[in-house]
């Protein structure tokens, strides 16, 4: 008979240590049955480490180094909210990398490199409202997917 989280209601294997969705202890889950109502998951309790778990996940997306301590660091690593945000961050920062070193080589072509000078705002503003879009989702609790870099992160998160 499975065994549902009692922290967010997911379902555990019978010999899970911890909640493979939340990284909560399988102990508190120990008793709770399948038909038992699992409390709605909350973003804003504090993790074990102190941070909540929404914070945490904004903190994330600041640059990358918060992003990898975060999946080196317990308990951090061991919940998959902020897991997820921290693979995305890690993946759009590299994908925002790339696509200027793109866009830098094309500056660079004769041909091509006035159409960079308007290319680059445009490219920039949208970065940054993408990126503040990343922050607010992650501070309001929720798991808001970038397109392809966001499967790739919730793949990831999900690896543990």
């Amino acid at each position: 008979m499975p065994r549902f989280c009692a922290n967010c209601g997911a379902q555990m294997a019978d010999t899970a240590a911890f909640c493979p969705s939340c990284g909560k202890s399988a102990a508190a889950s120990a008793s709770a049955g399948p038909t038992a109502a699992a409390p709605a998951p909350s973003a804003a309790a504090p993790a074990a480490g102190g941070l909540a778990d929404n914070v945490a996940g904004l903190l994330a997306y600041v640059t990358i180094i918060p992003a990898i301590i975060f999946l080196v660091m317990e308990p951090y690593n061991r919940n998959r909210f902020v897991r997820f945000h921290s693979f995305q961050s890690i993946f759009f920062g590299v994908a925002w990398m790339v696509l200027w070193i793109v866009l830098s080589i094309i500056g660079s072509i004769p041909v091509l490199g006035w159409a960079t000078l308007v290319l680059w705002p445009i490219v920039a503003l949208a970065g940054l409202v993408v990126w503040v879009l990343l922050i607010v989702k992650a501070y309001g609790g929720q798991l808001f997917k970038l397109p392809m870099i966001g499967d790739m992160a919730e793949k990831q998160a999900n690896a543990v």
